[in-house]
């Protein structure tokens, strides 16, 4: 029995393309709230118009950008939307080799008795949802279940921890009797003071349950992709771990827990800036014994310098759409472990840390 059913050789071929050495994922998956916050910042309103030129600026974008990066996760308006002459985005990105995806949850909310620890609403209508997004063009699914650690309360609390793994084991199943990729990503958040080893505890604890939910649902691990967090020390932590310590904490996590058969992890940036994210990608594949793809689903540490550049000025485009091939190749050479740097620049090296980040 698996949940893939009729999909299953589908899911598998799909997510063996996303899972192409030196390529990634784009996840260009803001919400209207998200997205509307960059736009402020650089002084522009949030409107449909200014949020669908931002994404074409990203889509169209001349060079090869699509040698690294094999997947993009849309927001269902983005979905939907179309370039200044017609295309649509779904199609846009077909044409280049890029798989487009989708982000399906609708957000966190508390779980009541405990220190705010949250769970992920959506699974309320999300089988008719995944059809239509099929239809649509999308052939994998996003759902993004939050984690904290506060070691003086106990968080993350059992209840919390099984309430999101098998709120993303149930997702996942539903989107794969769907036909779309799920991309489960249980992400602990590096608020805090606390130390890499504290970490490296709960990511392990954090996902051996969410496997053996998943496991529970019967999904098909050829045709899913793990997005977690990277091993990190907190960002009060007194001691900063170097990228080769980041490095051998995050895959030793993820040898004890991760399948081989997974045929990818991608990392979530969670905050991290542009050149960290990429460098600690970087000294993971150079590491042995990786059965599955070591590669990335960066959000802001793909952007921010894209959207600074831009500033939402017409004569900015080229400069801003050559900024995010630089950010793209490298982190597909940090996939290969080949990255040398050349990409850094200050933009780049700025702290994307937001405290309690939420899509």
């Amino acid at each position: 029995m698996s949940a893939a059913g009729q999909y299953r050789d589908e899911l598998i071929a799909t997510a063996k393309k996303i899972a192409t050495p030196g390529r990634g994922i784009l996840a260009a998956d803001e919400s209207t709230g998200t997205i509307g916050k960059r736009l402020e910042a650089i002084k522009l309103e949030n409107n449909e118009n200014n949020r669908r030129a931002y994404r074409q600026l990203l889509f169209t974008a001349p060079g090869d950008w699509q040698n690294y990066i094999s997947g993009v996760i849309l927001y269902e308006e983005t979905l939907g939307q179309s370039t200044e002459d017609g295309k649509p985005f779904v199609k846009v990105l077909q044409e280049r080799g890029v798989v487009p995806g989708i982000k399906v949850d609708k957000g966190t909310a508390n779980i009541p008795g405990t220190n705010d620890e949250t769970f992920t609403q959506g699974l309320d209508g999300l089988t008719e949802r995944c059809k239509k997004y099929y239809q649509q063009g999308a052939r994998f699914s996003k759902w993004r279940a939050v984690l904290k650690i506060d070691t003086a309360t106990g968080c993350p609390t059992e209840a919390a921890i099984h309430a999101n793994a098998y709120g993303l084991a149930a997702y996942g199943a539903i989107s794969q009797s769907c036909g779309l990729v799920p991309i489960i990503e249980p992400e602990i958040l590096c608020d805090g003071p606390h130390d890499l080893a504290t970490c490296a505890r709960i990511t392990e604890k954090v996902l051996s349950v969410v496997f053996k939910a998943l496991h529970d649902y019967h999904i098909c691990f050829e045709g899913m992709l793990l997005k977690p967090n990277m091993v990190l020390s907190g960002t009060t932590c007194s001691v900063k771990a170097t990228p080769e310590e980041i490095a051998l904490a995050t895959v030793t996590a993820l040898q004890r827990t991760v399948p081989p058969a997974v045929p990818s992890i991608n990392f979530l940036s969670g905050g991290q800036g542009e050149e960290e994210a990429t460098i600690n990608l970087n000294a993971m594949n150079k590491l042995p014994n990786r059965p599955w793809s070591v590669s990335f689903s960066y959000g802001r540490a793909l952007q921010a310098s894209v959207i600074k550049t831009w500033a939402g000025l017409p004569e900015n485009v080229p400069k801003a759409q050559q900024v995010f091939l630089d950010r793209a190749r490298a982190n597909g050479l940090a996939n290969l472990g080949k990255y040398t740097g050349d990409a850094a620049t200050d933009l780049a090296n700025a702290s994307l840390f937001e405290k309690d980040y939420k899509y």
